[in-house]
């Protein structure tokens, strides 16, 4: 990603050098995006089309989460990509359904969503003035195989090896080099560490520092599988929920992607193993992945003359498909900073500065959908129900609960229809609403209410079944092309 978006951003303007092996292995499963990433394949001058027929990849409309709240069999609610019903300026939708559901109307706030509505009958089209939010569930292997070439053909030189060490600059403490394990010397005057969990750049050899945030985003341990379709792939993800952590489940054009993500002090590798084993559906293509890792953020995600790409920069857990849009947010940051000669260490501090907020605003995110639940059926879920959380996190909650409010700051990812789904999915009902909406009188508010049901209704009925969409629009020729 961060090659493909320089090469093609900055041109000839910079030299860039693309330091990868074939010989390290990938997760190999199907990776669930969020809508941000249609924007930067814009960017860099994808087509939509292509670049899902290389990937295999579908649409995605939102998230089904399973068992978060109760445990109970009927426990599900959808965080969906679109909005709910219809704003006005002083306060969200949420306010005029509460007043609604005060007078009477008792359909649920699902109703007015289109994007959930539509995921919910497994449809999906392109609709005029790009009014139904989508992303993509997609094979990420083949994503950064199709970026690659993308990268070359405008420019990148790519060099296939593996990285030996890190040399230092003795006078400035800053990275002169990579030696690979060939004995090539890389030179440069900026480096991107885009090495994942290990950080051999900025960890390794200039040691950032890390916060572990394990103490609000327990699991810690995860197993991938990859098994064949067995059905038409739905336009949504899974997330469910089990006694330990949870479970995804993501739909591709020739496959889907599983993993169970679990935190080791409640279960053990093997338990996890047979776990997902007895969950999946259609047969294993591959074997079991097994993954450790820490959720945390690097402390200096740019420090001296290197800059931490991915997962070298810190770790969310997938729950809500984040990890490829920080990548992204990461790379077009860099664009909008690129230094002109020396590195000015305003635009490292700011960099850094905008890089903690994004991490910091999207942990409170993934931390409420532990907090805010009802289980109290094992000590894993009994601990997230108890633990503190930050108190930019209890903030927001108490706000919600209290007024039904959310705030959207310095343009975080997650707007206020997300924390509103999620909130009330988890089980946070607000006390009170805005009085604007009690302005309406009772006939106006039977319009608002029914008219907008029944527009998603019509839209819902007028689109073709996903799988077929997918199917007519960028159907992946082979499962071999993937």
């Amino acid at each position: 990603m961060a090659a493909a978006a320089i090469a093609h951003t900055m041109g000839e303007t910079v030299e860039l050098t693309l330091v990868e092996s074939d010989a390290i292995g990938t997760v190999g499963v199907g990776e669930s995006t969020i809508p941000p990433l249609a924007t930067f394949n814009r960017v860099i001058g994808v087509k939509e089309a292509d670049f899902m027929r290389a990937t295999s990849a579908t649409f995605k409309l939102g998230i089904w989460f399973e068992g978060w709240r109760t445990g109970e069999p009927n426990d599900r609610y959808f965080h969906s990509f679109g909005l709910t019903g219809r704003d006005h300026w002083s306060a969200g939708f949420q306010h005029f359904w509460l007043h609604g559901r005060e007078k009477g109307h008792g359909e649920p706030y699902d109703d007015y969503c289109l994007e959930l509505m539509a995921a919910r009958a497994g449809k999906f089209a392109h609709l005029p003035d790009n009014r139904m939010n989508y992303a993509y569930q997609l094979d990420a292997t083949a994503y950064g195989r199709f970026l690659r070439g993308l990268a070359e053909k405008n420019g990148a030189r790519r060099i296939e090896g593996k990285i030996a060490k890190v040399q230092l600059d003795g006078e400035s403490g800053d990275i002169a080099a990579l030696m690979l394990e060939s004995g090539e010397r890389i030179e440069g005057d900026l480096f991107l560490d885009c090495t994942g969990f290990r950080a051999l750049l900025i960890e390794q050899a200039l040691h950032a520092g890390f916060d572990d945030w394990t103490h609000w985003l327990p699991c810690d341990a995860a197993i991938a599988i990859q098994t064949d379709s067995v059905h038409a792939a739905p336009p949504y993800t899974r997330a469910m929920a089990h006694d330990a952590g949870w479970q995804w489940r993501i739909p591709l054009q020739h496959r889907t992607g599983n993993g169970l993500v679990y935190c080791s002090r409640y279960l053990s590798r093997d338990d996890a193993l047979e776990r997902i084993r007895g969950n999946i559906e259609g047969a294993a293509i591959t074997e079991p992945n097994f993954l450790r890792f820490t959720t945390g953020a690097r402390r200096r995600q740019w420090y001296r003359n290197c800059i931490a790409i991915g997962l070298s920069g810190g770790f969310m857990e997938p729950l809500e498909s984040t990890s490829i849009h920080l990548i992204q947010r990461a790379v077009l940051r860099l664009i909008r900073m690129m230094p002109a000669g020396r590195v000015s260490e305003r635009d490292i501090a700011e960099f850094n500065d905008q890089q903690r907020i994004d991490m910091e605003q999207i942990r409170d995110f993934l931390i409420l959908h532990y907090k805010a639940t009802d289980r109290s059926d094992s000590a894993f879920w009994r601990h997230c129900a108890a633990m503190e959380i930050p108190e930019t996190l209890a903030h927001k909650i108490d706000l919600f609960r209290e007024t039904g409010r959310v705030f959207r700051r310095n343009e975080e990812l997650f707007a206020e229809n997300s924390w509103v789904q999620v909130m009330m999915g988890q089980g946070i009902v607000p006390q009170h609403y805005h009085p604007i909406a009690a302005k309406l009188g009772d006939a106006e508010l039977d319009r608002l209410l029914s008219g907008l049901r029944e527009n998603v209704s019509r839209t819902v009925g007028s689109l073709p079944a996903h799988a077929e969409y997918v199917a007519r629009y960028c159907a992946a020729k082979t499962p071999d092309a993937v």
